[in-house]
């Protein structure tokens, strides 16, 4: 079951202030705590909903990876137990009057003993659009613990604008000899001056003129290894898209390749040469 947003549960927008975060927590905290509840199971829950989402949204760095990866995405990288790790309410409770801790059996996970696992840790990682086609090997840098740490890692071939790549044990160090978390890197991938690129197939404009487009031509084209021959038919219009097949991007997983297509483009030419106006007239004179 999905949880509810945060934000909704608190009654605040996105971009509320720290201090607005905890009075609305404040005021939910009054009106659902168990103490003022006796027996309510919803109240009690929904105590332990609000509790969970201060314990978030009062954390900058844990709301800094709520808000990047959304509700779902956040949940699958931190547990209860990861979430309310530090957290910690009774002095807060004591200001409302209730003493303390919370009674019934609900814990807000501070003073647990045994190994702790770290936080994982975020960041981006930009690489050319001919990098994520044709994956390979892309060194990284980035601060953890004060430090900076270089690290190796792997793009592969087809990763997409956006897509997650997981190093496992390169987070956080863990606590009383827990193990570390993970490093999450989001891939942003830049454009191209040659290609364009439309799921895994790329596209390649090439202008011709109008010569060209009336009686065809050849034209060599780029890809991305080796450019390759291609033939224009007689005719052909502006806009018209050929097909190269299996020129593309490697699919992940690295079944097969998309294609890849060159758009053909007719210049008109802005001026033209006497000599060139009369041919033009007499070609239209003959119907062109």
């Amino acid at each position: 079951m999905a949880k509810r947003d945060y934000y909704e549960l608190l009654g605040v927008k996105k971009d509320a202030k720290a201090e607005e975060i905890k009075k609305a927590y404040r005021k939910l905290a009054v009106k659902y705590h168990p103490d003022k509840n006796p027996g309510d199971k919803q109240a009690e829950e929904r105590f332990k909903e609000i509790s969970e989402a201060y314990a978030v949204l009062s954390d900058a760095e844990k709301r800094k990876q709520y808000d990047q990866f959304g509700s779902d995405g956040f949940h699958q990288r931190f547990s209860q137990e990861d979430i309310f790790r530090g957290f910690d309410i009774n002095d807060l409770l004591r200001e409302m009057g209730f003493g303390g801790a919370v009674r019934g059996g609900f814990s807000f996970g501070r003073g647990s003993r045994g190994p702790q696992r770290g936080e994982d840790l975020a960041m981006e990682v930009n690489v050319t659009l001919r990098e994520a086609a044709l994956g390979g090997e892309k060194r990284v840098g980035f601060q953890h613990g004060g430090q900076r740490e270089d690290l190796s890692i792997k793009i592969p071939a087809g990763i997409e604008d956006g897509a997650q790549l997981r190093l496992k044990g390169k987070g956080s160090a863990g606590a009383g000899g827990g193990p570390a978390g993970d490093l999450y890197l989001t891939v942003k991938v830049g454009g191209d001056p040659v290609f364009t690129r439309d799921g895994d197939d790329l596209v390649v404009e090439r202008l011709i003129r109008f010569s060209e487009a009336a009686l065809g031509t050849s034209l060599d084209v780029p890809t991305l290894d080796t450019p390759k021959r291609i033939k224009v038919p007689a005719g052909v219009q502006s806009g018209t898209k050929i097909r190269l097949k299996g020129c593309g991007i490697t699919h992940r997983g690295g079944s097969g390749k998309g294609d890849l297509y060159v758009k053909i483009e007719v210049k008109v030419p802005e001026l033209v040469t006497g000599e060139q106006r009369k041919l033009l007239e007499q070609l239209a004179q003959t119907g062109l």
